[in-house]
């Protein structure tokens, strides 16, 4: 089932029937020399580090996924307010994490 979703408060074509409560989900990746590497090398030379980027594009696509089933379990089929935050995590600042939340939904 697929839901509705915003990151502004309400939708503009639907009413919300009933506020169901906070959702979240977390995807935590880790990264690599190589990538690293080629990550400087991208920086110096004023490019884009498309590596971090399709990691991060995983990270959030992962974290939806897992706000979404939160959200589903408590009857919604909607999420508004999403948000969504990145942070580098780990003694060397090799991990990537990202969270998103919302407030559950039933739309009518």
């Amino acid at each position: 089932m697929s839901l509705w979703k915003t990151t502004t408060p309400s939708f503009t074509t639907h009413s919300i029937a009933e506020y169901k409560g906070i959702v979240s989900g977390q995807a935590v990746l880790g990264t690599n020399a190589l990538k690293d590497w080629f990550a400087g090398m991208a920086d110096s030379h004023g490019g884009r580090a498309k590596g971090y980027e399709k990691d991060l594009a995983k990270a959030r696509s992962l974290a939806l996924a897992d706000m979404e089933m939160a959200a589903q379990s408590l009857g919604a089929n909607g999420i508004v307010g999403i948000d969504c935050d990145y942070q580098v995590l780990g003694q060397k600042n090799n991990m990537l994490m990202v969270t998103v939340t919302g407030t559950a939904v039933i739309v009518q």
